[in-house]
């Protein structure tokens, strides 16, 4: 089983969450899943200050800065092809919102990567299952938004603290056809019609040690699902 990591560039603001990368990384290790981490060879849409949250005057490449996060080990997201891999993860941070769509500038409504679409609708058609963690259910939504494909995820509950508005999200991912669910930091959702996991991680307000417990739980469920395949 190898199971593709789609990385956003490495830092919450402005690229792929750290912890949940780094804990969907060691949560494949520790069942014994071979990854490979994977990321589109363009800019980033912004470089963002992360002590001041301010935006910085400078170019950084996604593929480069993921190649943080995976100690080197990260290939172009054009030079591979979905017959290399069992399943997919996307882990979340505003990179994903804005490098893989632009979800964090336009909402529902947002533009999405060429590469990032035709990755994920063959990976859909071809019943290959997708985790989807924090932000990253905003990428598949805009994905399927023209694949006449209603997919049920979660980015949260609007009952829990968050620091986000997650009822807005899950009306946007609505409007493209979604079902959304509510998710705390201690569930995800596992659309078995679609092979699809999705958990809130820090969409949440949650400590670190439950973002860890939240992502290996849906690395779990998505390797059900890659068994349960047909």
């Amino acid at each position: 089983m190898n199971i593709a990591v789609l990385l956003a560039g490495s830092g919450v603001y402005d690229g792929s969450e750290i912890h949940e990368s780094v804990f969907t990384l060691l949560a494949l290790d520790e069942l014994g899943i071979t990854y490979t981490c994977i990321a589109p060879n363009k800019n980033q849409l912004q470089v963002i200050n992360h002590l001041t949250g301010e935006e910085m005057s400078e170019t950084r490449n996604v593929l480069i800065e993921s190649a943080r996060i995976a100690r080197g080990e990260v290939k172009d997201l054009a030079n591979v092809s979905i017959e290399d891999f069992d399943g997919l993860v996307i882990p979340g941070g505003f990179g994903a919102a804005k490098n893989l769509n632009q979800w964090a500038v336009d909402g529902a409504a947002a533009s999405i990567d060429t590469e990032v679409k035709q990755f994920i609708v063959q990976m859909i058609a071809a019943k290959k299952p997708i985790a989807a963690l924090c932000m990253g259910p905003t990428v598949v939504a805009s994905a399927l938004a023209d694949q006449g494909i209603h997919v049920s995820m979660t980015v949260g509950d609007p009952k829990e603290s968050s620091p986000y508005d997650i009822a807005g999200i899950h009306e946007g991912m609505a409007s493209l056809g979604v079902q959304p669910e509510t998710a705390t930091i201690e569930e995800v959702i596992v659309d078995h019609t679609n092979f699809i996991v999705s958990a809130p991680c820090y969409m949440l307000d949650a400590p670190i040690h439950a973002v860890r417990e939240n992502v290996a739980m849906a690395i779990g469920e998505l390797v059900n699902l890659v068994n349960e395949r047909p």
